[in-house]
């Protein structure tokens, strides 16, 4: 199998998009065509997170997102070490969690 060129892509990032929006607390979602990211910001003492960004994208883009992010977090974690988890190594308890009810496969 012949190796495809990488192809060159411009990205445009507005000044609002730069500025980036910060979360804390994600939950997750699928059906069989889609993956929905929700983003949300909880603040200690509430009850109740905002959701600030949803973004959804195909199955195939959620399995390569996953990848580019455990070989962004290797290669954080060999130059500044071990990123420390709370709560352990069950950490979907903690702000990354699947919605109730969502994970459909229709």
């Amino acid at each position: 199998m012949q190796k495809q060129p990488h192809q060159q892509i411009q990205v445009e990032l507005d000044e609002s998009a730069a500025e980036g929006i910060y979360s804390n607390f994600v939950l997750t979602g699928n059906t069989a065509a889609e993956f929905i990211l929700d983003f949300a910001r909880m603040l200690p003492g509430l009850k109740k997170a905002k959701v600030f960004s949803r973004i959804i994208m195909t199955p195939q883009s959620a399995k390569s997102l996953q990848a580019v992010l455990s070989r962004t977090i290797e290669q954080y974690e060999k130059s500044f070490g071990e990123i420390k988890v709370h709560g352990g190594k069950d950490a979907s308890q903690i702000g990354f969690q699947a919605k109730p009810g969502d994970n459909e496969t229709n």
